[in-house]
């Protein structure tokens, strides 16, 4: 984020219509600044290194390097230079993707299709950049079931040992896809606390969002 409070925002598409059009919307938007634009994935980890966006919109299927391989580059990429990593929207135009699933796994914090509306894929920069809910976590929980083909479940982690009861409760609700807000009515907690506990799981966790979350709990066998 700049120092006046805007969002950074970069794009990688293959697709130069499609880039003109988000680049347009984008820089209609007061708190969003849009700092660049690559055409394929190789592109988009110079783009991500030079002009440092907040958020990336990243699609799949392009050709040279895909959205998968590009994306777990920038990630370790802003790892190895010790800066914020930038959070990474996915695009698909498939409902039920499997490369999906590869790259929310590879990092990316959640997945949009390429027709939604175009206020819900603005409400989703806001959202991702603000780390505090995520993209369809609901659906990802649905992704991973749909393709997760993992015959044996692992040994928990080690740091999932660290949660309380309480945070443990709350992972769970968590993973299954449940907003702060239902977590909230469930526990009989306030939407305050409950935000404390997941910011308190995360960290315990070493994961970068609630997607990651979800990651987490499918990879590990630990929800249903």
């Amino acid at each position: 984020m700049t120092e006046t409070g805007t969002i950074r925002v970069g794009l990688v598409d293959d697709q130069a219509l499609f880039r003109a059009g988000i680049r347009m919307l984008v820089s209609s938007q007061p708190d969003l600044e849009f700092v660049g634009e690559a055409g394929n994935g190789v592109d988009g980890i110079t783009m991500a290194a030079e002009a440092r966006p907040d958020v990336i919109l990243m699609d799949i299927r392009m050709p040279v390097m895909d959205g998968i391989e590009s994306t777990r580059s920038i990630l370790a990429a802003a790892d190895a230079r010790g800066d914020r990593p930038p959070r990474v929207i996915v695009l698909t135009t498939f409902d039920l993707d499997e490369a999906a699933t590869r790259a929310i796994r590879g990092g990316a914090s959640g997945f949009l299709l390429k027709d939604t509306d175009p206020e819900f894929l603005l409400a989703a920069i806001r959202t991702v950049h603000a780390g505090t809910a995520v993209i369809a976590a609901a659906a990802t929980r649905e992704l991973f079931q749909h393709f997760d083909s993992q015959a044996q479940a692992p040994a928990a982690p080690d740091s999932f040992g660290t949660l309380t009861a309480r945070e443990n409760d709350i992972f769970l609700l968590a993973a299954r896809g449940l907003s702060n807000a239902e977590i909230a009515s469930a526990e009989f907690l306030s939407e305050a606390t409950v935000k404390t506990h997941i910011s308190r799981i995360l960290g315990k966790l070493s994961l970068r969002d609630r997607v990651q979350l979800v990651v987490f709990a499918f990879e590990n066998r630990l929800v249903d």
